[in-house]
């Protein structure tokens, strides 16, 4: 039997998640405490460990995939001794809407057999079949495993962020965490080796830029995080859901104003000028004082 691997849940308050890499390919084998992929939450970015052991079959949810579902099947893992290919085909358990349908079929199921059988028609005359296609080309066999530019690169998924961010090559850099991973200290230290600049020639013959179209404004798109996105509707709720009461009082401050020039007069000297806030905090404080219990805010 294939071990499924979900989506975990990260966060108590996770509903889905981001596929943002798998560290593991299909036929890579597994162990136990295996980083296979990274998942990034309404808050940051995590790490998943495998739990089994065994060989990975296939992988159902591709890396960049948004809004997973919590408990979403995303790849199968082929136990020790089964066909991995046996494996990857194997049907993965009905979900959601399969359910539906597949309770459906059989409600429709039961009422047919219910229903009494109509004589079938004789069978029209057979006819010989069609010469079948050529079978489909062997796929070409996976490169072998051990390459040195295909090994992967230890790194904290916030180190991986902030050298794309800065234009900082991992393989650059020698880690100090456990077993050789990068973290973000060793970005500080490490420098990534600068780009040859172009030669004049080169140059001349880079084609420029494309340019905005007439009317357009030159722009940059920048998706959102799950964390902004999360701000986001957090702010939404707090406004359309929590009630908002909000209270004007008109104060003639005419003698406030007075008592604020002329003692701007008199610090001119000192370069300090007061404004009407600075007597608003005043007047909160003095009342704070004489009334600890109050609870009074200014906006």
């Amino acid at each position: 039997m294939p071990i499924n691997i979900l989506m975990p849940a990260l966060s108590p308050t996770m509903e889905k998640g981001n596929l943002a890499k798998w560290l593991k390919k299909e036929g890579d084998t597994v162990k136990s405490g295996d980083v296979i992929a990274e998942i990034e939450t309404d808050k940051a970015t995590m790490e998943v460990e495998a739990v089994d052991e065994g060989i990975l079959a296939k992988i159902v949810v591709p890396e960049g995939t948004a809004d997973v579902p919590v408990n979403e099947l995303i790849a199968l893992i082929a136990a020790e001794g089964e066909d991995a290919s046996a494996a990857a085909v194997s049907p993965s358990p009905p979900t959601g809407e399969g359910k539906a349908a597949s309770a459906a079929e059989g409600e429709g199921a039961k009422g047919e057999e219910k229903a009494p059988q109509a004589p079938s028609p004789a069978p029209p005359p057979t006819q010989s079949p069609a010469p079948s296609p050529p079978a489909a080309a062997a796929a070409p066999p996976s490169p072998a495993k051990g390459g040195g530019a295909a090994e992967r690169i230890k790194a904290s998924p916030l180190a991986r962020r902030l050298a794309q961010q800065q234009g900082i090559d991992l393989a650059t850099l020698k880690g100090s965490g456990p077993n050789g991973r990068i973290v973000r200290a060793d970005l500080a230290t490490g420098v990534a080796a600068p780009a040859a600049a172009p030669s004049p020639q080169v140059q001349a013959t880079t084609p420029a830029a494309p340019t905005a179209a007439p009317g357009e404004i030159p722009h940059e798109v920048v998706k959102l995080s799950n964390m902004r996105k999360t701000i986001a509707r957090r702010l939404t709720e707090s406004k359309q859901q929590i009630p908002h009461i909000y209270l004007t009082v008109d104060i003639q401050l005419d003698a406030l104003l007075k008592l604020r020039s002329e003692l701007n007069a008199s610090l001119e000297s000192r370069s300090v000028k007061l404004s009407v806030n600075d007597f608003m905090i005043k007047a909160l404080a003095v009342a704070l004082l004489a009334e600890p219990k109050c609870n009074v805010m200014f906006t």
